[in-house]
């Protein structure tokens, strides 16, 4: 059963014209051109494009093609008014006495809320490097180590390891945030070449500030480089290698919270009367909130125009003067930036995304500027904040759940159920509600992961190679920007996130799953050169119990995907093609039946 006669719609140039050119976001007062496709069989009578002018609904007429006979589509365009900066819309289709609203999250029959709506803005996209680019994700203790780490001194707070001891990971046990590999800066930038391989280009390192613990999160100041990271020097080494092979490189900033260590903390516990007293919440006791109740991440008090100052805003803040030289980021990665500026009845995110967002593109036009977010980040990715998410609801999850092994040891992130084996239909429902609810751009600019340091690794989950790799071409496949986490495209396995950063096995090559390493590579090449792929639309064309298909369109060239997490029938229906990939090296036709899994993409 093929579900492309179905009505389709997205936020892609095929189905959505600004008047100002490919990728160009329209202006407030503007009409842009919304598109319809529809299978011409399909006895469609009339269609609206409905908006909400100010919250008010209103509707406007679309104008169809004509029927013209051996033309298996037709199209139906009209115009929507930009009236403001994020304006919804939707589309409501009548055929003689039956009515059904095409939204974000696909056909319904029944009047359902504005949440699905399409959504389209006036802010400025993000930067183009970061929509084409492949993110690759280091934790810089278990990265590598550069000779000069041998020679610094293990701290009075750390619980020293050699690198290939076992990791301490379960969190009850005090030392597992103490255990220090000793991973340092100029190890990574030794080590650029394997990114290369992988076919990554935008370098994102977890936070380097100095901290008392391996994953540097609980910071003691925002001003240097940890020396056991090799300083700032170290860093800007780093940077200058990344920029030097045409790359980018992130930053990982905690907005939510400091360490209790860190400096300003330390100066607002012991005095009442300090300044620096407004940047967190202190009551009358000298108690203080914390992030999710660890007395070492006191939180920070974005209601204090002081500690903005610092923090956010204006060319002296923290935000600001590492995207300057010699460090020269080019964006960042915030931290927790689901719980920044939010406190019982206090809600100042959009204020604090917005002053991040802005102070990093003051400094540098394209700068990026991506939020951590493990639930729900609709409504804070509209436009102007955060680009886009760590998508760990609208991609991880449903992914997760898809191809988990039913005998994985892998435990979930923040549930307390293993995550539940489910069909692709549920797959797809799961992925169509998210991208509905965040938006096209949004989905198009957050981030594909399949894991991170914060969760068990994807090659854990799935339990096999040969899903892993099917699992990868649904990273780089779907709308949004892949980001691996070192160590993935290896195989490195992993219960849970600390259990996940396992140091790398330089020494130890034959350990590798180099099969996997090539796939990744070779995804990364194939995204690299498909403009479909990077910047075009999604429709669904099948949707079984192991198997799905889709099509990434683009106004010069369209691309079918076709995953399957177990062998199965050939699937009827798919349009022909060449193949350009395939994650077991078999060239299969289109849609033929298969012995395993495998993701396929061809041309169409």
């Amino acid at each position: 059963m093929t579900l492309l006669d179905q009505p389709h719609h997205d936020g892609s140039s095929v189905y959505l014209d600004s008047g100002r050119g490919p990728d160009t976001p329209p202006q407030r007062g503007d009409l842009v051109t919304v598109r319809v496709r529809t299978a011409a069989s399909d006895p469609i009578d009339a269609m609206w494009v409905r908006t909400t002018y100010d919250a008010e609904p209103v509707y406007h007429l679309m104008v169809g093609e004509p029927h013209r006979e051996g033309v298996e589509t037709r199209w139906w365009s009209g115009r929507l008014p930009v009236h403001n900066p994020v304006t919804h819309y939707r589309f409501l289709l009548a055929r003689g006495e039956e009515q059904q609203w095409l939204t974000g999250a696909g056909l319904v029959d029944h009047d359902v809320p504005d949440a699905f709506d399409f959504k389209v803005s006036v802010f400025p996209e993000a930067p183009d490097w970061a929509r084409d680019g492949v993110v690759y994700q280091i934790f810089p203790d278990r990265f590598a180590r550069s000779a000069a780490a041998d020679q610094r001194p293990t701290p009075d707070w750390a619980v020293p390891a050699e690198w290939d001891d076992e990791v301490l990971f379960e969190p009850h046990d005090p030392r597992t945030p103490l255990q220090l590999f000793g991973g340092d800066l100029d190890g990574v930038t030794e080590h650029l070449d394997h990114v290369a391989e992988v076919g990554a280009d935008i370098v994102y390192t977890t936070p380097v500030f100095p901290g008392e613990s391996n994953h540097r999160y609980n910071a003691s100041t925002f001003d240097r480089v940890d020396p056991l990271l090799g300083g700032d020097e170290a860093y800007a080494r780093l940077s200058r290698a990344v920029h030097e092979r045409g790359w980018r490189i992130l930053g990982d900033l905690t907005t939510n919270h400091t360490g209790d260590t860190h400096e300003w903390f330390r100066r607002a516990a012991a005095d009442p009367e300090a300044p620096e007293r407004d940047y967190y919440h202190f009551d009358e006791d000298g108690r203080y909130e914390t992030w999710m109740g660890h007395l070492t991440l006191p939180k920070i008090a974005h209601t204090s125009e002081a500690l903005r100052a610092r923090m956010v805003e204006g060319p002296d803040s923290v935000v600001a003067r590492w995207l300057r030289p010699p460090f020269d980021l080019d964006g960042w990665r915030i931290d927790v930036a689901n719980m920044t500026g939010r406190l019982g009845a206090v809600d100042v995110a959009h204020d604090v995304a917005r002053a991040v967002r802005r102070t990093a593109t003051a400094e540098r036009a394209d700068a990026w500027v991506i939020g951590e977010h493990n639930h729900d980040a609709t409504g804070d990715v509209d436009g102007d904040g955060w680009h886009g998410a760590m998508n760990y609801s609208g991609f991880s999850w449903p992914v997760w759940s898809w191809l988990r092994d039913p005998a994985s040891p892998a435990r979930a992130f923040g549930r307390p159920l293993p995550v539940p084996r489910r069909d692709g239909h549920a797959l797809v429902r799961a992925l169509r509600d998210w991208q509905g609810s965040l938006g096209w751009r949004a989905t198009a600019a957050g981030w594909n992961i399949l894991g991170s340091h914060d969760s068990a690794r994807i090659r854990t989950v799935v339990g096999s190679a040969e899903v892993h790799r099917v699992a990868a071409g649904l990273q780089f496949t779907m709308p949004g920007v892949p980001m691996v986490f070192a160590g993935d495209e290896i195989g490195l396995e992993g219960v849970l996130g600390e259990d996940s950063r396992r140091p790398m096995p330089w020494h130890r090559r034959e350990e590798w799953d180099t099969a996997t390493l090539a796939t990744y590579a070779a995804l990364a090449r194939v995204r690299r050169e498909s403009p479909a792929l990077r910047r075009g639309g999604l429709r669904w064309a099948h949707v079984g119990t192991d198997a799905v298909a889709y099509l990434r369109e683009h106004p010069t060239q369209t691309l079918l995907v076709t995953a399957r997490r177990a062998g199965g029938p050939a699937i009827a229906g798919l349009p022909a093609g060449d193949l350009l990939l395939a994650t077991d090296d078999v060239d299969p036709a289109v849609g033929a039946a298969h012995d395993g899994p495998v993701l396929t993409i061809h041309t169409v």
